[in-house]
């Protein structure tokens, strides 16, 4: 039977972001194959997998194109700040929404964080913060799933959907 999980900030191919977040990589390369790892010892070819933007970071197509490859997972983006080539991820078999989705009518899927109140019909899924201690990782209407969150691994969106129900 497949799952489906949640992600955001992979930010493949980024040396930046290692030290911008304090990752505990040494190099890109490091990164990226422990992402990879993790990513398909979690994730299996029948399972699908949101990622909720800054996927991959590189400019490089051919270096993406072998990310997307590696991957297990039918995967679904919605578009992050620094996710620039949607043409070629496309072409690699990746359905990109430029938009928030909602997924089963309640949860709001999105890269940056929204405004969900209590009172909200929704609750909101999503990344772009990494460890900003402004914002809980879980909280009564909401959900970070940006990698240093859930460590470096995909999360199983029952999984987050039980967290936020159970919380508070």
């Amino acid at each position: 039977m497949s799952k489906t999980f949640v992600i955001a900030d992979t930010h493949f191919g980024d040396k930046n972001i290692i030290m911008f977040e304090s990752r505990p990589f040494a190099n890109t390369k490091e990164m990226d194959d422990e992402l990879i790892k993790r990513w398909n010892d979690t994730v299996t070819p029948n399972d699908s997998i949101f990622v909720l933007g800054d996927f991959i970071s590189c400019l490089d197509k051919e270096y993406a194109e072998g990310i997307v490859k590696a991957l297990n997972g039918k995967i679904t983006l919605v578009v992050g700040n620094h996710d620039t080539d949607l043409p070629l991820l496309t072409r690699l078999g990746i359905i990109v929404y430029k938009y928030p989705i909602i997924v089963d009518s309640f949860w709001m899927m999105s890269h940056e964080p929204l405004y969900i109140t209590t009172n909200s019909p929704y609750a909101n899924i999503f990344g772009h913060i990494h460890n900003n201690p402004a914002y809980k990782t879980v909280s009564e209407r909401s959900y970070c799933v940006s990698v240093e969150r859930i460590n470096y691994t995909p999360i199983l969106l029952n999984e987050v959907k039980e967290r936020v129900i159970a919380c508070c």
